[in-house]
């Protein structure tokens, strides 16, 4: 048997996958009311568009780019808009929505449908995918056409998709997969003609053995990976498949690769294949706190409180909420947040699933420093951001940090260190931005 590609350090938290992995998904309908956030997206938010007392279509902009590193928002629904106001995030304190109230889920592809895509020149491609709101649909949300247009110099070679999904109780990609392999597959090559390369394959974990089967009968390149995390983050999944290094303080780009998530190829397929903007979702609803965990496609505007009735509702002993993943997630002090393009789970945990909710001295015990898939002493930068030393902070290489929280799992002393070392990327980028002034 071929030995699992992997790469060095990372952690083995328990993945509870069983909870959700077998449900297939539920399309579920548009609520009454959607509340579309315009900063769904890495980068600036969209500019609303349209106002109070405007009638929208289907997939009609409602939020216009807002920069480079940007995207249009797009209408879910044919409806009314009752209004544009600041209203609580999942990955942010609050930002703006624009409420509207859904009439009807029918309505004409907004583009034109290009199933022969290879007649399209890969500019058009690119400019189809920009006009879609196509974002990172593995959680980041980056704008999808910004990682299809590097900068002069920059040569592409190899296209990875990344379906990995390597957050414990997530199974959303893992259901795409088996269920829609011919969007994946689809959206694979259009991606592949935008970028100009031949090398393509998709990394999936061992754990999902009838996905990568899936896939491999569409004729796509799979490979198989070890389970570990944090195996989809985008450099650990590209050092496993490829063996390339991407440089501290640099991007796939510089080495040649391109990262895109199962997601958004799906996305991407929809898009041009048949016209339609990034205006749904598929999320899993999981944890010990819900009643029926599962996976649903629903529209972004979505509020959790309804993804969480359609999971049955809580169980006695619910006791914290996550946007995403118990690693890498966010947790909500409300469900009353509308999903976005980069909700990819709604977690309900139980106090018996919960760390511990006081820390401990840090005891020199090194476990972070083995296990840091960047190679960095997260408890030295903790100990820094802690005490406010930014400089100490950027010496140790707090912005290499990705924020995948396995240093918080494996600490015995329960220690904050992802909190400790995001507040200091946060004073640390400040503070070169005041220098740079």
């Amino acid at each position: 048997m071929a030995r699992l590609r992997t790469f060095d350090g990372g952690a083995h938290p328990p993945e509870r996958k069983e909870l959700a992995e077998r449900r297939a998904v539920t399309r579920l309908p548009a609520p009454h009311i959607l509340r579309v956030a315009l900063c769904q997206h890495m980068g600036a938010p969209s500019t609303p568009c349209v106002q109070k007392g405007d009638r929208v279509l289907q997939g009609q902009e409602i939020g216009a780019q807002n920069g480079f590193i940007s995207l249009p928002t797009h209408s879910p629904v044919a409806g009314t808009v009752t209004g544009v106001e600041e209203y609580p995030m999942p990955h942010r304190r609050s930002g703006p929505v624009v409420v509207i109230e859904t009439e009807s889920e029918q309505g004409e592809p907004p583009f034109e449908p290009w199933p022969d895509f290879e007649s399209r020149s890969p500019a058009e491609i690119i400019e189809r995918i920009r006009l879609a709101g196509i974002c990172g649909m593995g959680g980041a949300s980056f704008p999808a056409y910004v990682k299809l247009t590097p900068p002069k110099g920059k040569s592409i070679d190899t296209l990875i998709l990344n379906g990995a999904e390597c957050e414990p109780y997530l199974t959303a990609d893992h259901r795409l997969m088996l269920e829609r392999t011919g969007d994946v597959a689809f959206g694979m090559a259009v991606l592949a003609h935008a970028l100009g390369v031949k090398r393509c394959f998709v990394g999936v974990e061992a754990n999902k053995p009838d996905a990568a089967d899936a896939l491999r009968r569409a004729g796509l390149d799979v490979v198989e990976l070890r389970v570990k995390y944090p195996q989809g983050a985008e450099k650990q999944l590209i050092k496993a498949t490829t063996g390339r290094e991407v440089p501290v303080g640099g991007l796939p780009l510089d080495i040649g690769v391109v990262v895109q998530n199962v997601g958004t190829a799906a996305a991407v397929a929809e898009a041009v294949r048949d016209g339609m903007p990034s205006i749904r979702r598929i999320t899993t609803v999981s944890g010990e706190g819900v009643r029926t965990p599962g996976n649903f496609d629903v529209c972004v505007g979505t509020l959790f409180s309804d993804l969480i009735t359609a999971a049955g509702g809580y169980l006695e002993g619910a006791c914290r909420l996550l946007a995403g993943g118990p690693m890498m997630g966010i947790a909500q002090f409300t469900d009353a947040v509308p999903v976005t393009k980069g909700t990819s789970g709604i977690v309900a945990l139980t106090a018996g699933e919960s760390r511990p909710g006081s820390e401990g001295p840090c005891i020199r015990c090194g476990k972070c420093v083995d296990t840091c898939p960047m190679h960095l002493v997260p408890c030295a930068i903790a100990t820094a951001g802690e005490h406010a030393d930014w400089e100490e902070a950027d010496r140790c290489g707090a912005l290499a940090c990705i924020a995948c929280g396995t240093c918080s799992f494996v600490c015995p002393s329960s220690r904050f260190l992802v909190h400790y070392i995001k507040r200091s990327q946060d004073a640390v980028r400040a503070m070169k931005r005041a220098r740079e002034a």
